[in-house]
């Protein structure tokens, strides 16, 4: 069992528990429920730098990132720094998060939020949606054709958007139907935990121009950026080269300037 494996497995049986305590009403009565939301696709297309900024405690492939930000410091330096949208994990045994660091980010900051999460049941999608989101992620690599249709369908009845991750040609394949905004390709192997930036440029060509791109994971430099737009990467996700820093706001506005 790879760790991908692990985690899914791990977040079925934790959505059955979830389901058990706290009904579908009870999330549709949040006040978030009849909140306009906020396009990321929108504000990408019309960025010049198109950051998605992340906050991220720790991960399985490198342990605590950093533990002393409280979830208001890093998200409203993210926003004055220029970010597009921010990125929130709300994934607790894995990485630290949950969904009330979503809930404090909206509190906190007027910019679309991602709810980065492995996401297998439309119960989580209503979560995100109640918790203040205005976007979810969903993993090619976990999830079948009908999954991510009916999921995306799912989604987009919430008035939220989508960003469908892919990691190499199959899962694209695999996934390509008009109910997804964005679609993302992760860098890093979620499998071994190995990134490249090839995985963006192999795939970009494959990616229809109604899509907005996203390239996700191990991007540390202005470089790498400059090296992706000329493929049509319109965002650039970026967690731990932020967050490892003393004050991810202001690493986040430097490298926005820098750009």
């Amino acid at each position: 069992m790879n760790i991908l494996d692990k985690i899914i497995f791990d977040k079925k049986r934790e959505v059955i528990l979830k389901k058990s305590i706290i009904p579908v009403s009870q999330l549709e009565a949040s006040v978030f429920f009849e909140r306009e939301t906020i396009s990321l696709s929108q504000k990408l297309k019309a960025s010049s730098t198109g950051i998605i900024a992340e906050h991220k405690r720790r991960s399985p492939s490198k342990s605590i990132i950093n533990q002393s930000f409280t979830v208001e410091e890093v998200v409203k330096g993210y926003e004055n720094a220029g970010a597009c949208g921010i990125s929130v994990l709300t994934d607790g045994k894995y990485f630290g998060g949950s969904l009330d660091d979503l809930l404090l980010a909206r509190a906190s900051v007027n910019i679309p939020l991602l709810r980065k999460e492995f996401i297998v049941d439309e119960y989580q999608i209503l979560e995100a949606k109640a918790f203040g989101a205005d976007l979810i992620l969903l993993i090619a690599a976990v999830l079948t054709r009908e999954e991510i249709k009916s999921l995306s369908e799912f989604t987009k009845s919430l008035g939220l958007e989508v960003l469908l991750e892919v990691h190499n040609q199959e899962e694209l394949e695999k996934s390509i139907m008009p109910t997804l905004d964005m679609i993302g390709v992760n860098n890093r192997n979620l499998k071994t935990f190995e990134v490249s930036l090839d995985f963006s440029k192999e795939l970009a060509a494959q990616i229809p121009d109604n899509f907005v791109k996203v390239s996700e994971s191990g991007i540390s430099s202005i470089e790498a950026i400059n090296e992706l737009k000329p493929y049509g990467y319109k965002g650039f996700l970026i967690g731990e080269n932020f967050m490892k820093t003393d004050n991810a706001g202001q690493a986040a506005t430097d490298f926005i300037k820098q750009l």
